[in-house]
């Protein structure tokens, strides 16, 4: 997931008759404030949110043993979804004219990012508006860069070291990066079989036709794939289904609609953008093995893995990690299948998540994005300190209001919303979000899907990817039956097991 902005001072309004791009799921529940000083509430999220210094010393070494990191931190997700989850949240939420540092007409507040699952952070405002995302000899197709000094391995298009993308977010660190890239070469392979299948098209049919194939097999990835790995499966179930109506018509049910429900267009409800959907922060690892032939072994002798820190803040190093918004190197190239589960994964691959809990790494315990020792650079207390400027109800309350019989929490420990869903899925073995977070998170994107008019379960419900003709061009393609993220690498002709292509 995202950092999220430094800034606080967004607030959506509290009346029920408001339906503006951004709004609540408990209106009626006051906000959970505990007034304590900056100085107590930065106690608390280093004393209950921070990891225990020295937790995975041998991993940023490289000295650790891969089981033994996997058992004491792994959760059963793999690795990438961990970056899946911060792409599709780039996809859905972005508001940058809000300002912490300014009071807002709450009524002002703008969603730029539109609350669609559309991918329009890779597609912009299309090739008429924002041409130089697009292929300057096909718009029909994504611009694609090359590593520097590497032209056989493709990277994001650049401009000096800044990617020229969607979403520049998309950025942030090499596995997002490399993702976005997937996505973008996947669009161009759709593109080739859109015109392979019909040749006479023009290249505005040929480009529309790419770009509702792959937005229609990332919603279903997110909904038949993402989904059922962080909710419990039971939720899932329940929140979106396909039901037989009277004629024997097939129609999508939201069993969700109480919790989150719209009039006229989904809105983004602060209670999951600023604290159910951060649940993603707590998987985040402090290190990851990248690929074999750049980064693979520290000592093929003893058969230790090098372990690369995703944010290298020792003070003194030369920055070999792998934090984004410069030019990618090979050695940062992301091996997939040591982060997805692919055919070709094995032995202790792919990684895992580190479990959803109420620890974050050390890695996000400093971020030095502002001034040295500046609060706002603990990512703990900068979750705490938007939900309270949001105004979001307390864990607790929610669950009440769910008829759900609250998690007991510690003395000490905050009932910040976010907090509470992190410790809810904590005491029920960190594998996935708890109840309630299960029901805030399944809600939304049952309700976003539900409610997007171009989305396959309006347009063609019956639709899956088996029978798309672009996804399965012939009889000789490939069969992918379950159409997981993995399968985004399969179409973007991205070698799964190395650095390169197959």
């Amino acid at each position: 997931m995202a950092h999220g902005s430094a800034h606080f001072d967004v607030l959506a309004p509290r009346s029920p008759f408001y339906h503006g791009p951004f709004g609540r799921i408990c209106p009626d529940l006051p906000p959970w404030d505990p007034k304590l000083p900056d100085a107590m509430l930065f106690e608390i999220a280093n004393t209950h949110m921070v990891e225990r210094p020295g937790m995975e010393p041998a991993e940023l070494k490289g000295q650790a043993s891969v089981e033994a990191l996997e058992a004491e931190f792994g959760s059963t997700i793999p690795a990438g979804y961990t970056y899946f989850g911060q792409f599709v949240d780039h996809d859905i939420t972005f508001d940058p004219a809000s300002s912490l540092m300014r009071q807002n007409d709450p009524n002002g507040l703008r969603n730029f990012r539109t609350p669609r699952l559309d991918l329009d952070n890779l597609y912009g405002s299309g090739p008429d508006d924002q041409p130089y995302l697009y292929d300057a000899d096909d718009k029909a197709k994504m611009a694609i860069g090359a590593v520097e000094g590497r032209p056989d391995l493709p990277d994001l298009p650049r401009f000096g070291d800044r990617a020229l993308i969607g979403d520049m977010r998309n950025d942030e660190n090499a596995m997002v990066s490399q993702l976005q890239l997937a996505f973008l070469l996947a669009h161009n392979t759709l593109v080739d079989r859109a015109r392979a299948a019909d040749p006479d098209a023009d290249t505005h049919t040929v480009f529309e036709r790419a770009r509702r194939s792959l937005r229609w097999l990332y919603q279903h990835i997110v909904l038949r794939d993402f989904l059922p790995r962080i909710c419990l499966p039971d939720v899932v179930s329940c929140a979106l289904c396909l039901d037989t109506a009277c004629g024997g018509r097939k129609v999508w049910k939201c069993g969700l609609d109480d919790v989150y429900g719209w009039k006229n267009q989904p809105f983004m409800p602060v209670e999951f953008s600023g604290a159910a959907y951060r649940f993603g922060h707590s998987m985040v690892r402090n290190a990851y093995q990248t690929n074999f032939p750049e980064r693979g072994f520290s000592d093929p002798a003893t058969g230790d893995r090098l372990f690369v820190p995703i944010f290298d803040n020792v003070a003194g190093s030369d920055g070999d990690d792998l934090r984004g918004f410069r030019k990618m190197e090979a050695k940062n190239c992301i091996q997939w299948d040591w982060f997805l589960e692919m055919e070709s994964s094995g032995g202790p691959f792919p990684q895992r998540a580190r479990k959803i809990d109420t620890k974050l790494a050390n890695a996000l315990a400093f971020l030095f994005e502002g001034a040295a020792g500046e609060p706002l650079n603990v990512l703990a207390f900068r979750n705490l300190k938007r939900g309270i400027a949001l105004g979001l109800p307390s864990g607790t309350d929610v669950a009440r209001k769910m008829c759900l019989e609250p998690v007991a929490l510690e003395p000490g420990e905050p009932d910040a919303l976010w907090y509470y869903i992190l410790k809810e899925a904590e005491l029920g073995g960190g594998n996935s979000l708890g109840r309630m977070g299960s029901i805030i998170v399944a809600a939304v994107f049952s309700g976003l899907l539900k409610g997007d008019p171009n989305s396959w379960l309006n347009i063609a419900p019956c639709w899956t990817p088996s029978d798309d003709p672009l996804l399965r061009p012939g009889e000789d393609n490939v069969d992918d039956p379950n159409w997981t993220l993995a399968s985004i690498i399969r179409l973007a002709g991205i070698k799964p097991d190395g650095v390169g292509f197959a």
